[in-house]
């Protein structure tokens, strides 16, 4: 008789094996949310331990540390929040994958904040506060460190939220709440604020109103001509040129103030030489590039691409030479006020500070940016190459525009602004155009009112939570740095 065949001995091998793989897919799918958050934190603790290495044996190390932590935390709500503006645009025109976007926004970020970043910055944000009523050093030091708690935690709140907002104007109201509680309303230089508030109108109606103003030039100079093709010979180099020079005096005024102080009118003339040499090069390149090209939108689109992708780069850089100070202000004002004694209108930023807030704003935005990029880009209105392009164009010339006028403006609500000028008449400019056809189609092919207004090309949703988020900014962080104060001062 035959033996019985022996059974595989592997059957409960495979089935403990299974149920190892299947946990492993459990555990990767809990902790994959944890992950940016765990790298976050990580560098969190790695700035707290330079400032450690500096600071740990002076005097007040301990709240140098502290400052030095919620530093690089509000670094890296600023990279989260407000590089979105820069490179949402060229994401959302598919210029950009979103890999290569927060690549280069991230060396463009860091390269702007290490090389060009403000070597002094203002303790009391630009005159906010009166110097005179907070005298008192270690008041000084909680009202900064308030300042820069609330304004940390405004800026993220907005971030998870989905809303881009200032956050010079979160740190502005973080200053604003502490001077408050600790030396009363008249501490506050109202004048001051009042200018603030009116950037509120300012920024965004300004940045919405060029960009569709150039959007307006593209349409009826290249899109609706008979031969797009040599429209675009024409208009594009101009256009290339005209971002050119516009980036050159921005940079020249706000970019390289670190490396050589140049006035406004200097830097026209360095804008206006550079817009020309970009010309004489940019003329050639359309024309090789167009050639062969179908006479439709799409093939002119494509000329777009590259300049975008330049701009988008040109305005990280600028980004992170102007709003490092933001992160690391506060943090800057500490450790001056904790190794002196005393505190100066104006100190300067050691090296180890501005290399937090420049890794701080890499970190933010490779960890937490494609969020906001997404809503920027896409989730607003629906960008293409020139649409996007009008936005970069807008952000740079009214910075500009508003440095000459004095005014004080945030780039996240020119951008944004530019976002939903752009949508906004793209809405006026159909609507225009289907009353112009109303008399000529037959009464029932007219869309219903409801079908309209569904088929707005801005979404109203983002819009408002938008503008909410602009108005409560600084009330917000002004209450919450005023409550850290008060709670400091009781701890303390």
């Amino acid at each position: 008789m035959t033996e019985p065949t022996a059974r595989p001995q592997w059957g409960r091998l495979d089935a403990d094996l299974n149920r190892i793989s299947r946990i492993e897919v459990a555990a990767n799918y809990v902790t994959r949310p944890l992950v940016a958050p765990g790298i976050a934190l990580a560098f969190i603790v790695v700035a707290a331990l330079a400032a450690m290495v500096a600071f740990g044996h002076a005097p007040g190390g301990f709240v140098v540390v502290a400052a030095a932590a919620f530093g690089a935390y509000m670094a890296i709500n600023i990279g989260a929040n407000d590089v979105a503006n820069n490179m949402g645009p060229a994401v959302g025109a598919g210029a950009l994958s979103m890999g290569a976007a927060i690549a280069i926004a991230a060396v463009a970020e860091t390269a702007g904040a290490l090389l060009a970043g403000g070597d002094v910055v203002s303790t009391i944000s630009k005159g906010i506060i009166d110097p005179h009523s907070v005298e008192d050093a270690q008041v000084f030091v909680w009202a900064m460190m308030a300042a820069l708690i609330s304004s940390a935690l405004w800026v993220n709140l907005a971030t998870w939220i989905g809303a881009p907002v200032s956050t010079t104007h979160s740190v502005v109201g973080g200053v604003m709440g502490a001077g408050v509680a600790a030396a009363g309303l008249s501490a506050v230089d109202w004048s001051t604020m009042s200018a603030i508030v009116a950037s509120w109108i300012i920024s965004p109606v300004l940045g919405g109103g060029i960009a569709a103003m150039f959007l307006a030039l593209i349409k009826h100079r290249i899109q609706y001509q008979p031969d797009k093709i040599a429209a675009a010979r024409k208009w594009v180099p101009i256009l290339v040129a005209i971002m050119a020079g516009t980036f050159a005096t921005y940079l020249a005024v706000k970019g390289v103030k670190k490396l050589v102080k140049i006035d406004l009118q200097m830097a026209l003339l360095i804008g206006l030489g550079t817009a020309l040499v970009i010309w004489a090069v940019t003329v050639p390149w359309v024309r090789r590039k167009s050639e062969g090209m179908e006479n439709r939108t799409r093939s002119v689109k494509a000329l777009f691409g590259l300049p975008l992708v330049l701009s988008a780069a040109l305005l990280s850089f600028a980004h992170g030479a102007n709003d490092v100070a933001n992160a690391v202000g506060p943090l800057a004002a500490i450790v001056h006020v904790t190794s002196a004694g005393s505190f100066a209108a104006k100190v300067a930023i050691p090296s180890w500070v501005m290399v937090i807030g420049a890794f701080g704003l890499s970190f933010g935005l490779f960890l937490f940016g494609p969020k906001l990029i997404r809503m920027v880009g896409s989730q607003i209105t629906k960008l293409n190459p020139m649409r996007a392009y009008c936005v970069a164009l807008s952000a740079a010339i009214t910075v500009i525009v508003a440095s000459w006028l004095g005014l004080p403006v945030s780039s996240t609500h020119i951008a944004v602004g530019g976002v939903f000028g752009v949508g906004f008449y793209r809405e006026w400019h159909s609507e225009k155009r289907l009353r112009a056809l109303r008399d000529r189609r037959p009464a029932e092919l007219r869309l219903p009112q409801e079908e309209r207004r569904r088929r707005k090309l801005v979404r109203r949703s983002h819009f408002m939570t938008v503008v909410a988020a602009w108005i409560v900014t600084v009330p917000a962080a002004a209450l919450m740095s005023a409550l850290i104060f008060i709670l400091l001062n009781q701890i303390t």
